[in-house]
């Protein structure tokens, strides 16, 4: 059940997983991301609510697919009210461009990395973290089932015929 809109009294935090994948580099590419929200409210304690986002978002390489997980799933956050966030991914390099350790080289992240980053300013506080790939299991998954999305979709429309 959604929580109610978060009210004056309320801190809304979340907690991001998020993942991209494609088959083949570039290929068929997919975004998985996993919201856990958790409210604060000064009268009635703590609450919890789960969103998830599972796309297919057409050809891209691995950086981009990550890079739009990232970004969706910050908006979809802001969307219901987030106030801070901390985002874990397991993309290494997504993960220190955000932080400032890696310099954004290529030019096809540049535009996704400043959305990116003027997303981010508008969170009170936040703190993007590397995993392992076994610490972003289920955002690995639902970014898996959006880059099989395409097979299903075109499978589907040649059974119709």
């Amino acid at each position: 059940m959604p929580l109610p809109p978060a009210s004056k009294h309320t801190k809304r935090y979340a907690i991001m997983h998020c993942d991209g994948a494609c088959s083949g580099n570039p290929g068929n590419s997919g975004i998985g991301v996993v919201i856990d929200l958790v409210d604060r409210d000064m009268q009635y304690g703590e609450s919890r609510d789960t969103h998830t986002i599972s796309e297919y978002i057409g050809i891209a390489t691995n950086n981009i697919a990550e890079y739009t997980a990232f970004i969706k799933g910050i908006e979809k956050a802001r969307s219901l009210g987030v106030d801070r966030i901390k985002i874990f991914l397991d993309s290494e390099l997504i993960e220190r461009q955000i932080n400032g350790i890696y310099k954004v080289k290529n030019e096809k992240l540049v535009p996704l990395w400043t959305r990116a980053m003027n997303l981010l300013k508008e969170f009170d506080e936040y703190k993007v973290v590397h995993v392992r790939r076994e610490k972003n299991k289920e955002a690995d998954s639902l970014a898996r089932q959006g880059a099989l999305a395409y097979k299903k979709a075109r499978n589907d429309r040649a059974s119709d015929d």
